[in-house]
């Protein structure tokens, strides 16, 4: 059968092939969190858990989603912003070594992903690019471009939905993190981490109103030129959407 690059990609990753592992090397942890550009502004959150729902059925809710593409005006609170947050990728406890122990399952609670967000319509907060601070549990606002909405929309293929959402979440994998322990058959890991995040945002938004639809379809290098990643060690691995129902 012919060699392609997806079958090369389980092959090569099967633990036959794997070198030893940077941890089993003595290399230190990598850092929890991707630095911070120069510039960023430093935000406060509610507490996410903290947020007063109805009482919900689980089951209800996962019947209930499905994509939305199309939203409401409405905005946002920045309590709905924090809850959102703390459910996708919350922080419950850390370790000495350190690691954390999220809201989310992560292979060997590695937890590799950084949350940006393009927000539109969040009560107090101006339109732009912002990025969730796990461990501190802020948010960043980030510098960028005027233009940030329609060059983000142009990136994603000129999907409507992505510079009419209330928030486009953007989640950006940290490679190291994960290889760090894994090889790389963490790649794989990366992938599937990023589905637990997203799954949890589809539930969450439909508890609050709010409808999602996730995102494969981008060009890599803008997004990631966008966001001032280098699109090897750290790069966009999933985006969604998210707004108010009409």
């Amino acid at each position: 059968m012919e060699n392609t690059i997806g079958k090369e990609f389980v092959r090569l990753t099967k633990y036959a092939n794997l070198e030893p592992s940077p941890q089993s090397l003595g290399v230190p942890l990598p850092p929890l969190e991707m630095p911070l550009p120069e510039g960023a502004e430093i935000l406060p959150l509610p507490a996410g858990k903290d947020m007063a729902l109805p009482k919900l059925d689980l089951a209800e809710l996962v019947e209930k989603r499905e994509s939305l593409r199309k939203y409401a005006p409405t905005a946002l609170t920045i309590q709905e912003l924090a809850f959102l947050l703390w459910g996708t990728q919350g922080i419950k406890s850390i370790s000495d070594k350190p690691i954390t122990k999220r809201t989310v399952p992560s292979a060997g609670s590695r937890h590799p992903l950084d949350t940006f967000l393009m927000i539109n319509r969040v009560e107090g907060l101006q339109p732009g690019l912002y990025r969730y601070m796990a461990v501190e549990h802020k948010l960043a606002h980030l510098p960028a471009p005027a233009d940030f909405n329609p060059r983000m929309t142009e990136a994603c293929l000129k999907q409507a939905h992505v510079g009419n959402s209330a928030v486009t979440f953007m989640w950006v994998a940290d490679v190291q993190r994960t290889i760090w322990r894994y090889c790389q058959r963490g790649y794989r890991y990366l992938y599937l981490d990023a589905a637990h995040v997203c799954q949890n945002l589809y539930l969450l938004g439909e508890a609050i109103g709010c409808g999602v639809c996730a995102i494969g379809a981008y060009e890599d290098d803008l997004v990631n030129g966008l966001l001032g990643l280098d699109g090897e060690n750290q790069f966009a691995i999933y985006l969604a959407t998210l707004g108010k129902r009409g």
